[in-house]
């Protein structure tokens, strides 16, 4: 049984701490409560949107008017080498059960914040693994028939941080099944522990930001030859860092408002006094945008979602 809860602030449910209130919220922790609360929300003709870590996204300053109903569904069980956790289990307390249970293969998205819901949807990855690497089946229900279907890999779509359900807002994530690999138990923590301290030395961690702003773009080839001369590195898929581009174009460190395009890591826009307001960051976002285009002729596209 759902609570309806109203004019409850979003801000603190996001890594942003950004945003307005809900008019209306709830908390979900099974199937049957996501079918109730978006029952609910049909039945009262109200808008909906689900909510899991909030790691993310930038919610506006407005707020939401509809019901914002959040994941805190939190079961997973081993079967084998085969790990099955509902959506809005957190990323790397999974990754650490695994340990525990001696399997491993996805150490490298150790750190990444947020539920499984939230990477399987954006095909979270890291260090050249994904979480399609992985993952071999995902439950979710159609929002208008409350249909239960299990997707296949195949039927995921991935792709570079994108998926079946990230086209598909129809579907909500349920759960989702992956394979993973035995291993020695001291290499598996010691990848995790190596990837951690990797991100801490390229990536922000615990500040007011919702993670990579922008997706890495696909370039022109005269780009991905100065970025690959530069840094002596092969750029993957043809794509380069935003943050790479953002430095390119002399906006690290730039301002709006609250909001910094951050001196460490430029696709990291950071909340930085704790008052920044969305309108700050979107405007940040979008003289990045126009910059990087002005002098590339790429789109920067947002890797966040916007409510």
């Amino acid at each position: 049984m759902i609570t309806i809860q109203k004019d409850i602030p979003l801000g603190p449910l996001t890594t942003f701490e950004i945003g307005g209130n809900a008019r209306l919220y709830c908390e979900v922790r099974s199937e049957a409560d996501i079918e109730e609360a978006i029952r609910y929300a049909q039945t009262e003709e109200v808008p909906f949107f689900i909510l899991a870590g909030g790691s993310n996204m930038l919610i506006d300053d407005d707020g939401f008017d509809g019901l914002v109903i959040r994941m805190l569904s939190d079961s997973y069980s081993f079967e084998g080498n085969m790990l099955t956790a509902s959506s809005g289990c957190n990323l790397s307390v999974l990754i650490d059960a695994a340990a525990k249970h001696i399997l491993g293969s996805w150490e490298k998205l150790a750190g990444i914040p947020g539920t499984l819901g939230g990477a399987v949807r954006g095909n979270a990855g890291a260090f050249g693994t994904e979480i399609k690497d992985v993952v071999v089946e995902v439950s979710a229900m159609h929002i208008h028939t409350f249909e239960k279907k299990i997707f296949t890999t195949e039927e995921c779509e991935f792709s570079y941080r994108n998926s079946f359900f990230k086209l598909h807002p129809e579907w909500v994530i349920i759960s989702a099944t992956m394979r993973l690999a035995e291993k020695d138990q001291k290499e598996i923590l010691a990848e995790i522990e190596h990837t951690i301290h990797e991100r801490e030395i390229r990536h922000l961690q615990n500040v007011r930001a919702a993670g990579s702003y922008f997706m890495n773009p696909v370039a022109p080839e005269h780009v991905v030859k100065y970025f690959e001369t530069e840094k002596a590195t092969t750029a993957r898929e043809g794509r380069v860092p935003a943050g790479w581009l953002i430095d390119k174009v002399g906006l690290k460190g730039e301002r709006e408002g609250g909001a910094i395009a951050s001196v460490q890591h430029p696709n990291y826009l950071v909340n930085e006094t704790g008052s920044a307001t969305a309108y700050d960051v979107t405007q940040l976002a979008e003289r990045i945008k126009h910059a990087v285009y002005k002098e590339y002729g790429i789109t920067l596209q947002e890797e966040v979602t916007l409510l």
